[in-house]
């Protein structure tokens, strides 16, 4: 039997979890699990040892009121798993609380460490690698260029595939039942935007990307525009959003998320193009091989220090995997509606500048890991790889 504790502190970690536990129980039907999770490892069987909503914190202004009933939830968690002496310690993403836990665990006993994200060291800050294999044994991969990384840091690491291949889309009578409920014509050019997630984001971004669209919609009258959202920035982005042109949809996921979830999936379906904001929504628009345009900006002191600490010429994921750089970006001082509008209406325009984009989004799926065994059980599989290599050794 293999006993493993687990701790995610993000919705996204979360989902993460629930597809490797249940690719354990698979595996190892024996399996006993404890630790920190919300409802989809609940409903895999996890006992959350508090809730998981506790952890999900971002950003110094928000952390440091927290500070100390974060740091006494480390110190539960971590003589926790030291009581219970697991086969494994499996932290999921949430770096700044689950390596603290880690740090802790292993200064007190021999439990093994997994954790599940590698930290984007070949983009930035490349010494955490090293920082990190002080506490981590073992680590799970999303991305095929990742394990080099981690290995030259003395970690074991194991690309499992990123759970993107994995996720539902929609069928083409999906899309299409989208663009009827919406008034929508099938021959009307429909835009994705997607202008973050976080408030200072849409602050930021919301009102270049309209102007954009009003210079598209110009030259494209029929443009209609729809805009997924999430709950916590949902009110700030229907007041940003009111007066731009293409008559905007709202994805308002507050009062029913998983009807706002397959409404995403069809739109995404139903999308000609799309507008974001860099991050992981670039992959998302790449499964459904919708075409994008990606703009970002942030203040000027943390555009000033970021920047310099970024070892890539580009932050789209798609460009990234696909070794390709078919996704336009304008980032920081870039990031202005003129040249956003022109990349858009090219996308709309011109066959000939959409198909590299195409192409691109097809290598980065199957280099993600599409069309094999899904991530969560490649992941249970190295997990308990990992655990029979250790008992081995």
């Amino acid at each position: 039997m293999t006993r493993l504790f687990f701790i995610a502190g993000e919705p996204s970690g979360d989902a993460l979890g629930a597809a490797l536990i249940a690719g354990l129980k698979e595996l190892d039907p024996g399996l006993e699990i404890h630790g920190v999770g919300g409802p989809l490892m609940q409903a895999e069987g996890l006992e959350s040892l508090f809730p998981m909503d506790e952890l999900s914190v971002m950003g110094i202004a928000e952390v440091l009121p927290r500070y100390a009933a974060l740091m006494r939830r480390i110190k539960e968690c971590a003589a926790e798993v030291v009581r219970l002496s697991p086969d494994a310690l499996v932290t999921i993403d949430s770096p700044d609380f689950c390596l603290r836990v880690a740090r802790r665990v292993k200064a007190q006993s021999h439990v093994r460490t997994v954790h599940y994200v590698a930290p984007t060291v070949w983009a930035w800050r490349p010494g955490r690698a090293a920082r990190m294999a002080e506490a981590v044994d073992q680590v799970l991969a999303l991305f095929p260029f990742e394990p080099p990384y981690m290995e030259a840091a003395g970690m074991r690491c194991d690309f499992v595939g990123h759970p993107v291949v994995a996720q539902p889309r929609a069928s083409d009578q999906e899309a299409r039942a989208f663009r009827d409920r919406h008034g929508i014509a099938a021959d009307a050019p429909l835009c994705l935007v997607l202008p973050g997630s976080r408030a200072g984001e849409v602050d930021r971004l919301a009102p270049v990307f309209g102007t954009a669209l009003q210079t598209v919609a110009a030259q494209h009258p029929g443009l209609r525009v729809v805009v997924p959202t999430t709950a916590g920035v949902a009110e700030r982005v229907a007041g940003l959003t009111a007066a731009w042109p293409g008559a905007p949809v709202l994805i308002d996921p507050r009062a029913d998320g998983s009807a706002a979830a397959a409404a995403k999936r069809a739109a995404f379906a139903a999308a000609d193009l799309a507008l974001a904001a860099s991050g992981t929504v670039s992959l998302e628009l790449a499964a459904s091989e919708t075409p994008m345009v990606i703009a970002y900006d942030m203040n000027w002191l943390s555009r000033q220090i970021i920047w310099r600490m970024v070892r890539l010429d580009t932050v789209t994921l798609v460009n990234i995997v696909s070794e390709t750089r078919a996704v336009p970006e304008f980032l920081g001082e870039a990031c202005q509606p003129g040249p956003i509008a022109a990349a858009l209406c090219l996308l709309l325009e011109d066959p000939a500048y959409r198909a590299p984009q195409i192409e691109a989004m097809r290598v980065t799926m199957e280099r993600l890991g599409q069309g094999g065994e899904a991530p969560g059980r490649r992941a249970a599989r190295a997990v308990l790889d990992g655990l029979a290599t250790a008992r081995r050794g």
